[in-house]
């Protein structure tokens, strides 16, 4: 029987070095209802303006990010939290490096 409960002790620890000049992801917990993905960015490094189909959440867990929800922009530092609706308008971008966990609601 399976648990009941998914535990990840360091969220961090699940991405590999982050190369300069680059983006890294893992998904690390996918079930019918969420999909968890975590994000590395480079200093400099950016998510351009997209939409997703379904809710999200963000979860900054280290560095500074500007991000654009819509019309509007933002700052992230670690501990920011976000839910943004489907099909809202968004980008981020690095300005540090950056850990950010996206989970999609299905």
């Amino acid at each position: 029987m399976d648990r009941p409960y998914f535990f990840f002790e360091n969220l961090a620890s699940a991405l590999p070095e982050i190369p300069p000049d680059s983006i890294v992801s893992r998904t690390f917990f996918e079930d019918d209802k969420h999909k968890a993905i975590l994000f590395g960015f480079a200093e400099g490094q950016e998510l351009s303006e997209h939409t997703a189909s379904q809710t999200a959440l963000l979860y900054f867990l280290q560095g500074e990010a500007k991000l654009t929800l819509g019309n509007e922009e933002q700052q992230a530092v670690p501990g920011t939290w976000v839910r943004m609706e489907a099909r809202l308008p968004h980008s981020v971008k690095a300005q540090t490096q950056l850990v950010m966990l996206l989970i999609m609601l299905k």
